[in-house]
C-alpha cells in the first residue's frame, strides 16, 4: 500500500471517530431534554423515570375536576381506562380542557400515583386524539 492510499485511510478513520464523538456528545446533551410519553398504566406499574420531564396521556375521568377556591391551582384524573392517576396543575388551562376529553399533560412524576404538570395540552376538535393517546387506549380495549 503507497503512502497517499495511507493517509487517505487515515483521514477517512480520523473524519468517522470525530464524527461518532460529535454524535455522542450531542446525544448525551440531549438527553435530559427528551419527555418520553407515558399512560396512566405505565405510570402505575413504575415504569415511569421519576424527577424527569415526561409526558403523560389519557382522558379527563368525568367528575375529577377540583378547582382551588381561590388562585390557579387544579386537580383532576387522567385514565387509559385501566388505571388512573391524579394530576395537579397551576396555571390556566386550555378553553378546550374538560371531563371526558382527550389530553395530554407534560411535566414531573412524583410517585407512581400523582404527576405534578407544567403543560396541560387538550384536543382541538371533535376528531381530535393525541396520536399516542389513541395507540395507547385502542391497545387497552383489545386487551
Amino acid at each position: 500500500m503507497n503512502a497517499a492510499r495511507k493517509r487517505k485511510i487515515l483521514i477517512l478513520l480520523s473524519s468517522l471517530v470525530v464524527l461518532s464523538l460529535v454524535a455522542g456528545l450531542v446525544l448525551y446533551a440531549l438527553r435530559q431534554n427528551i419527555s418520553l410519553f407515558y399512560t396512566p398504566t405505565q405510570i402505575v406499574e413504575n415504569q415511569a423515570p421519576l424527577q424527569r420531564a415526561i409526558r403523560v396521556g389519557g382522558m379527563v375521568e368525568k367528575g375529577s375536576i377540583i378547582r382551588a377556591q381561590k388562585g390557579l391551582n387544579v386537580e383532576f384524573k387522567v385514565t387509559d381506562y385501566t388505571k388512573t392517576i391524579t394530576v395537579t396543575h397551576t396555571g390556566i388551562l386550555p378553553d378546550l380542557f374538560r371531563e371526558e376529553q382527550g389530553v395530554v399533560v407534560e411535566g414531573q412524576l412524583i410517585d407512581n400515583q400523582h404527576f405534578q404538570a407544567t403543560r396541560v395540552l387538550a384536543k382541538h376538535d371533535a376528531n381530535y386524539m393525541p396520536p399516542e393517546v389513541k395507540a395507547a387506549l385502542a391497545k387497552k380495549v383489545k386487551t
